[in-house]
């Protein structure tokens, strides 16, 4: 059995560990603070929550993420994880240092999701070093200041959806932008897209994610959909926040983009946009409203994403822990 410990922030977490736990052969326990995700086929532990009331010396002297002391949460949250990992003969991490550590001292292998971002700081180095493979959904690309030692146990594998083997639908409205908003944290507010939107009379602006009202009349609030290609197959061109996730979906649908890193710790999402810049994937800015139009018609055709994802990804994750829980 595999152990598969799932972050509770976002959705981008979830979706990847039920893509890569749907094509594994070994049986995938779930674990996590979020609830059973739909269409997840084994057995999923809901975690105790670790942080409410109050708590103190949370990194536990600057060794971890996040431990506070004496917090009965955290003791239950990992109790359970242990009753997990004491019966696995692997253990997946995405992410969390402390879990990575308590699966390593049970003397269970571990797998960890790295991350972008600046990741040498003593709490990430503690999980990366004790992590028998990192697991890198984004492209084999060298990162920035990473030791060989990581390098040498990373296995790169592309962007990862769970749109990945659909067919790639024919070109969108053209005037049609896709704006992707995650439930991550966002920088950008209503306020901007309204503005942007306003730039560009002659585009529909249509923004999936969190709800909103104002704006001009080319610019519709859809909230949270339920059926995300049927949105990406309808647009000409997506406008998106750099989460793994988000790239991975616009990625499987091959359409053009313009992705706005927002501030995420350790750079994440910052380093991801640089990364794409390179690549000449997508258009990575937010300018000022009048420069939306030309933006926009810069953003290309959407056919650089095979470099940033192949469609396996995956399947080439599954292969790797099958191996190693065998």
């Amino acid at each position: 059995m595999i152990a598969y410990y799932v972050h509770h922030q976002g959705s981008g977490h979830v979706r990847r560990a039920a893509a890569i736990a749907a094509a594994t052969r070994t049986p995938v326990v779930g674990l996590s603070s979020r609830p059973r995700p739909d269409g997840w086929a084994g057995e999923w532990v809901e975690l105790p929550d670790d942080a409410g009331g109050a708590v103190e010396d949370v990194t536990a002297g600057g060794v971890l993420h996040w431990a506070p002391r004496r917090h009965p949460g955290l003791r239950m949250r990992m109790r359970a994880v242990s009753e997990v990992v004491a019966r696995a003969r692997l253990v997946v991490v995405d992410v969390s240092v402390e879990v990575s550590l308590l699966a390593r001292l049970h003397g269970v292998p571990v797998v960890v999701l790295a991350q972008p971002g600046e990741r040498t700081d003593r709490a990430h180095r503690l999980a990366y070093d004790l992590a028998d493979r990192l697991l890198a959904p984004w492209p084999e690309r060298p990162s920035d200041g990473w030791p060989a030692a990581w390098t040498a146990k990373t296995v790169h594998l592309g962007a990862l959806s769970r749109f990945d083997g659909h067919p790639v639908p024919p070109p969108g409205d053209p005037r049609r932008v896709l704006v992707l908003w995650g439930s991550g944290g966002l920088d950008v507010s209503a306020a901007d897209l309204a503005a942007a939107a306003a730039a560009t009379p002659d585009r529909h602006w249509v923004v999936a994610g969190p709800p909103g009202s104002a704006g001009p009349p080319n610019l519709t609030w859809l909230g949270w959909v339920d059926d995300v290609w049927a949105e990406l197959s309808g647009a000409g061109v997506v406008v998106t926040h750099a989460g793994q996730n988000a790239l991975a979906e616009v990625a499987a649908a091959r359409r053009p983009a313009v992705v706005v890193p927002q501030r995420r710790p350790h750079g994440e999402q910052e380093a991801t946009g640089r990364a794409l810049a390179r690549a000449g994937v997508a258009v990575t800015a937010w300018p000022d409203p009048a420069q939306w139009p030309a933006l926009l018609d810069r953003a290309g055709d959407g056919s650089a994403w095979t470099g940033w994802s192949t469609g396996d990804g995956a399947a080439r994750a599954a292969a790797v822990l099958d191996e190693l829980a065998s």
